[in-house]
């Protein structure tokens, strides 16, 4: 197995095409019971394969990650030859920006020396989507890209 396999309510949410997936093995419903009962870790591996498939699609597609605890944001933006980041740091030890609040002080302070920010590029290794991958075991998630493309204005208007 390449990355991980997928939790019961993604598989939940999938189920429509885990069913196609096992069509195209040409594996009907009652023989997909069969197999559970009587072969469980052939079973296993095409629950693995799937996951896989599903997370190669994914990666392939994915442009944008925000990976935000209380005292920093790392925004990365997901281009073919390399993954670029905004890193943002807040100095003040009272601020939570998961919180409400605290983004909203972020909001007005991140032009002060009270924020500290940074960027990086980095090439990806051999394999592009298993380091997309490690990010989003890491506790990154994928998003639209809004905060990555509103910082990067923000710093090529100067």
């Amino acid at each position: 197995m390449k990355y991980r396999r997928l939790t019961k309510e993604q598989m939940e949410e999938l189920h429509q095409e885990f069913i196609n997936f096992l069509a195209t093995q040409s594996i009907t419903a009652d023989e997909w019971k069969e197999i559970k009962q009587e072969k469980p870790e052939a079973a296993e591996e095409e629950l693995d394969v799937f996951s896989d498939l599903i997370w190669e699609g994914v990666l392939n597609k994915v442009e944008y990650l925000e990976n935000i605890s209380a005292r920093q944001m790392h925004l990365f933006y997901l281009a073919d030859k390399e993954m670029k980041l905004i890193a943002i740091r807040v100095q003040n030890p009272d601020i939570d920006l998961t919180t409400k609040e605290g983004f909203g002080w972020f909001k007005k302070h991140f032009m002060t020396d009270m924020v500290e920010i940074m960027t990086a590029t980095k090439a990806y290794s051999e394999d592009r989507n298993r380091d997309r991958f490690e990010l989003i075991e890491k506790g990154a998630v994928i998003t639209k890209g809004e905060l990555y493309r509103w910082f990067y204005e923000i710093m090529n208007e100067e």
